[in-house]
């Protein structure tokens, strides 16, 4: 059996295992999607509002499978990626460029990284945030991304954040995919809690990409951001692992699942004798 490409001790596994990043994914995705080459790619091809949960499946199935499954398998699905994102392009944008490439790993490591120290209440040190960065690199350079087209460091990835935070203009397109992320068709029993999904992705957000998008942030709604956030902080860490894990594993089992199938349905070649 193959290892994978980073082990239990890595910053990247210990963070990605949580299943609560699930719930910070929301914003994660509205941060790519606030780049408008992105958010136009995916207004244009994806299928997030005809079915939200397959997308969520599908691509958490594949950081799962990136972070905390054998090499072989991350190659494997990062290769159909690539090939679904060779189809992704229109007038100006195409998934596959670099530069959004970079953007989208960005906003991977930084949405994760400070979900993580928000609920365990614990603050990366400078070494820390260096080595999680460096890990989370795989995110761009495992779909074709030559590594030298990210930051360096992460004094450099900090620069280069702060940069795109502060420059991205939200294009109409974007608004229109928050809007399929944040109000999506889910059955009636799943509703009630995309009030909190919609606080947390609000609160997560960088407060110059949640004005363009024109969410409204009040002094009460980020004091029940803030009641949010450390009631889960209460709650989430004294949970039994097998339980904060189970998302990771559920999904990286369908992964592997959908990859055995592929490998089954190949079609074989027969050798036939000829004596």
């Amino acid at each position: 059996m193959s290892e994978g490409i980073f082990k239990d001790g890595d910053l990247i596994r210990v963070v990605a295992s949580e299943g609560i990043l699930i719930a910070s994914g929301g914003a994660a995705s509205l941060l790519q999607t606030a780049h408008p080459q992105v958010g136009q790619g995916v207004y244009d091809h994806s299928y997030t509002a005809a079915d939200p949960m397959g997308r969520l499946r599908h691509t958490m199935g594949w950081v799962y499978t990136v972070v905390c499954g054998r090499r072989s398998e991350a190659e494997q699905v990062s290769a159909l990626v690539r090939r679904m994102h060779d189809q992704v392009t229109g007038p100006g944008y195409y998934a596959n460029d670099p530069q959004l490439q970079v953007w989208v790993s960005a906003t991977l490591f930084a949405v994760a990284a400070q979900t993580y120290q928000y609920v365990f209440k614990r603050t990366f040190t400078e070494a820390e945030l260096e080595e999680y960065y460096q890990q989370s690199k795989i995110f761009a350079t495992i779909l074709g991304c030559p590594e030298d087209e990210l930051p360096a460091d992460y004094p450099a990835f900090r620069e280069y954040y702060a940069k795109m935070v502060n420059s991205l203009e939200i294009s109409d397109a974007s608004r229109a995919v928050a809007d399929q992320v944040l109000y999506p068709k889910l059955p009636f029993f799943l509703t009630p809690g995309l009030a909190l999904i919609r606080l947390l992705t609000a609160g997560l957000m960088p407060a110059p990409i949640r004005e363009q998008y024109g969410w409204a942030w009040s002094r009460g709604r980020a004091r029940r951001f803030r009641l949010l956030m450390n009631a889960i902080a209460l709650v989430y860490p004294r949970l039994p692992r097998r339980v904060r894990f189970l998302p990771r594993d559920v999904y990286l089992r369908s992964t592997r699942t959908m990859l055995t199938k592929m490998t089954d349905a190949r079609p074989r070649t027969v050798i036939r004798s000829t004596g």
